[in-house]
């Protein structure tokens, strides 16, 4: 996981510059969840996807777009420089707002509980906006699309892509990392269905290490 790591054990780890988020969600939706990095723990944090480019690249490395269409930028038609800003910062603070009602949605869901009205109601309202932008290709299975063409598109996707995960069979896969601090979430779609941790390799060789010095402690 291409997350920072404390190696002395004294304190946060420094933000390494060429770290990217690693996908280990399974899905679109909750790579998009994971984009922050030890998300639960405040002195940990670290977003690992920042500014249009960055969310650009990102969208084209999980496949919300296609070869070529990453390198559309956004609002490419406004004629002022200061409208594409503006535009930019809207689109980007949408972003942030959906995958924070995601967080909590996801959250609440893995902790068996009653999903949080304000959370839903973003995520609700954004998957209304998604649809409203969308088609329905002649084609079964029925499926609605965003044809996701440049960053100002990427919140319908999302929102769009989010609407077929949490309505089918996948949603019962949806599991949080049992790691402290970590809060990423991916599908479980081992025999069991008993996975714990977002690798192996990382939060659960932590697990297994901070046992074994519990153990061996006089």
């Amino acid at each position: 996981m291409s997350r920072a790591q404390d190696t002395t054990g004294k304190g946060p780890a420094a933000r390494p510059t060429h770290a990217e988020a690693a996908l280990i969600g399974g899905h679109p939706v909750l790579d998009f969840a994971n984009t922050v990095a030890w998300r639960t723990d405040p002195h940990r944090r670290v977003a690992r996807v920042e500014g249009v480019e960055a969310w650009i690249r990102w969208a084209g490395r999980v496949g919300l777009f296609t070869a070529g269409e990453p390198a559309t930028q956004p609002c490419t038609a406004a004629p002022d420089e200061r409208d594409d800003r503006s535009r930019a910062s809207y689109d980007l603070a949408g972003l942030e707002t959906l995958r924070s009602a995601l967080w909590e949605v996801l959250d609440a869901m893995t902790d068996g509980g009653p999903l949080p009205a304000g959370p839903w109601e973003v995520l609700r309202r954004s998957i209304v906006a998604a649809r409203q932008e969308a088609v329905l290709p002649p084609e079964l299975p029925l499926r609605w699309q965003v044809r996701a063409s440049g960053f100002e598109d990427l919140a319908h996707a999302l929102a769009l892509q989010a609407d077929e995960l949490l309505a089918g069979p996948l949603v019962r896969r949806i599991r949080r990392c049992e790691g402290p601090g970590c809060g990423w979430f991916f599908l479980d779609r081992s025999r069991s269905g008993t996975r714990r941790w977002c690798s192996s390799g990382d939060c659960g060789n932590r697990d297994r290490a901070r046992r074994h010095y519990q153990r061996s402690r006089p």
